[in-house]
């Protein structure tokens, strides 16, 4: 009953946020974050109507697509991709979340046989552990993806410290969010921009009132709740 009841207590926080900024229901796509957990766990958030599910090992997708043979099922890679286990993963996932170099993407174009739905990994904060450009490269390098027919920039993703408090976050959020629009309003045919991945489940209520269009939640889908 733990996943059934996060379910509905998760369903009704995006809710609860999305009214408190006057942005409508169908305005945040929720991915069900399944790494490691099981296909048990996994049909059962399929049941309550979580069909983008977020893999971050190329077993684990392999497994889960085994199983899962809904056609209505979105498939995420979320984390960091090593160059050469892109052939493994790029042309089974429908959002690739973690776009960050050039060599990246060069493979990504090699490999994918359709074009593929990138977000732009950008590290907002600056921390040294984490992946992504900084804001200073995101323009340079969004110029030079033009390069790559097989990638559409479908908007950017940030992760925020695992330490950050709330004004924190809403900086960080915030400022994604302002990098996103600067890059759609250069109307860039192979970059629309218009989606920001940005809140997991310490911090998705701040991230969606910051305009996030998708959230990434794993673990409030299975802890225990007081």
């Amino acid at each position: 009953m733990t996943i059934l009841s996060n379910c509905r207590e998760i369903a009704a926080t995006i809710e609860m946020e999305l009214n408190a900024v006057n942005r409508n229901r169908d305005a945040v796509t929720c991915v069900a974050v399944t790494k490691l957990r099981s296909l048990e766990e996994t049909e059962v958030l399929y049941e309550q109507g979580l069909n983008h599910f977020g893999e971050n090992r190329v077993e684990g997708l392999i497994e889960k697509q085994a199983h899962f043979k809904q056609t209505d099922i979105k498939w995420h890679f979320i984390g960091s991709l090593q160059t050469r286990k892109v052939k493994d993963v790029i042309n089974r996932i429908d959002y690739f979340h973690a776009l960050d170099r050039e060599s990246l993407a060069k493979e990504i174009n090699k490999r994918a046989e359709k074009q593929m739905a990138c977000f732009v990994q950008v590290n907002v904060a600056g921390e040294a552990s984490k992946h992504g450009l900084s804001p200073e490269e995101l323009q340079d390098f969004i110029t030079l993806l033009e390069a790559y027919p097989q990638i559409q920039v479908v908007g950017l993703m940030t992760m925020a410290p695992i330490d950050a408090d709330d004004e924190t976050l809403h900086r960080i959020f915030n400022q994604l969010k302002k990098l996103q629009e600067a890059v759609a309003e250069r109307n860039l045919p192979y970059a629309p921009c218009t989606e920001t991945s940005m809140g997991m489940s310490r911090d998705y209520p701040i991230a969606i009132q910051e305009g996030a269009t998708f959230v990434r939640i794993g673990s409030s889908f299975f802890e225990e709740t007081e």
